[in-house]
């Protein structure tokens, strides 16, 4: 327990640059901190010391802080009712597309298990501890090109196979942390990314995301698979009779599909969409709806997933409404804080200020708020989705326990990017100006 509320402080705590950031503003604060920011720090803390009832924390915590601000403080968008229903207004595209990813690939995985292609992949993968490594590496590859929700859950799903269902609290922080590394390098792997995508960033900016990622990959998933081989060795030989069902794949592979030409060919043609309508998720639920007669859906996984979908948009909700107007000036040091933040802030509105704002290397900035989420299970979609598969994964103090090779990582590939890539702002906006503090690496020797 003590332990516990020693988790539960320090990811308050991490929230101490968005406090700062919002100070300025006049609203009824105590000790220079607003008390929306106290109570979703005390909605935090809950959800870390009582992680056997999250969703009641999450929706009470939503409620409470909305009616707060309904009464008392007023909303970004204006006091009273026409303020809320104005923060719905920018709210709901996300909520909506969150929830229809989230519930579509509860089914999807589901699909996925019942192809029984995870039973046959232990001959294809070593014996030992490098066969847990290669599916992380797997489940990094995948999320390049997936969403990393479904490269975590598809990661878990396979881990659940070859592990026998006994799974290490420490391997499944790596998943998640694998799924947000491999897609923070890529504008389709990532919400936030795809964000910085439409705003006009090149591709090839976030792409340099990869270099923290790799090395971060290397340290994380070693210690995470001699950790699970440790716990539960991996299964040496396929399950005896296990024949692909392919129906089930080319279900897989087609609402994936469905997916991704939804996240590309919105952006490439009309990237206004994104932001009025929840495609992404539309496009996944639709796939599953229109492939259901090749192969009947699961629907009995729903409950589950609705829950912690719930749960998740309860937090999202919470983000949205902290009074957060500007982050502190771009640079290494504040890319490298919002990585911690994220872990208890969501990375949705912290990468829309940053876009705001402007001036930040985005491809240091994509690494931070994409991967940073995986050092707390709620931090990120990924580890909620995970969460849902893996109850056990819902402690904070287990997560930071067995995963803290995932911190260590984020650090690590944080400053070897640095050294190697060096901070190089790019301005979205024309004529914006790009901070001239820290532009160089600081890893440079002197002579």
């Amino acid at each position: 327990m003590k332990f516990q509320r020693a988790s539960a402080l320090a990811a308050c705590l991490l929230l101490a640059p968005a406090w700062a950031a919002a100070a300025s503003v006049a609203r009824p604060a105590i000790a220079g901190v607003p008390i929306d920011f106290l109570l979703f720090a005390a909605v935090l803390m809950c959800v870390a010391l009582f992680h056997d009832h999250t969703l009641r924390v999450s929706m009470v915590g939503a409620v409470t802080i909305t009616v707060y601000q309904l009464l008392v403080t007023g909303f970004k968008d204006g006091a009273g009712l026409q303020g809320l229903l104005g923060h719905i207004g920018h709210e709901w595209v996300t909520l909506a597309n969150l929830l229809g990813l989230l519930l579509g690939f509860a089914v999807l995985a589901d699909h996925f298990e019942k192809s029984r292609l995870p039973e046959v992949l232990p001959k294809y993968l070593p014996d030992d501890w490098k066969g847990g490594f290669l599916l992380l590496a797997g489940v990094f590859v995948m999320s390049a090109i997936l969403d990393n929700i479904a490269a975590a859950m598809i990661g878990g799903t396979m881990a659940g196979v070859l592990f026998r269902k006994r799974v290490h609290v420490g391997y499944l922080a790596a998943i998640v942390a694998a799924s947000n590394a491999g897609g923070a390098g890529s504008v389709v792997g990532d919400t936030t990314t795809t964000m910085i995508w439409i705003a006009g960033a090149s591709p090839l900016w976030v792409l340099e995301a990869y270099a923290g990622g790799v090395v971060a990959l290397v340290f994380f998933g070693v210690i995470a698979a001699r950790q699970q081989h440790a716990f539960e060795p991996i299964q040496k030989d396929d399950t005896p009779g296990a024949t692909v069902e392919w129906g089930r794949v080319a279900v897989v592979l087609a609402v994936l599909l469905a997916a991704i030409l939804a996240n590309v060919g919105c952006n490439l043609r009309a990237p206004h969409l994104l932001d009025n309508w929840p495609v992404i998720g539309a496009a996944v639920v639709l796939a599953l709806l229109v492939s259901a007669p090749l192969r009947t859906p699961n629907w009995a996984v729903l409950p589950s997933a609705w829950r912690g979908s719930l749960f998740l948009l309860g937090l999202v909700w919470c983000a949205s409404l902290m009074p957060v107007d500007q982050l502190p000036a771009p640079s290494w040091p504040t890319a490298l804080g919002l990585g911690f933040v994220s872990a208890v802030f969501d990375n949705i509105p912290l990468t829309a200020l940053a876009i705001r704002q402007d001036g930040f290397d985005w491809g240091f900035l994509a690494y931070a708020v994409g991967f940073g989420g995986s050092m707390i299970w709620f931090g990120s979609s990924a580890g909620v989705a995970l969460a849902s598969m893996y109850p056990e994964a819902r402690s904070v103090a287990a997560w930071l326990k067995g995963g803290w090779h995932v911190a260590v990582g984020y650090v690590l590939g944080f400053f070897v990017m640095l050294a190697v890539v060096g901070w190089h702002p790019h301005p979205i906006k024309q004529g914006a100006q790009a901070a001239p503090a820290m532009s160089q690496p600081v890893l440079e020797t002197k002579p």
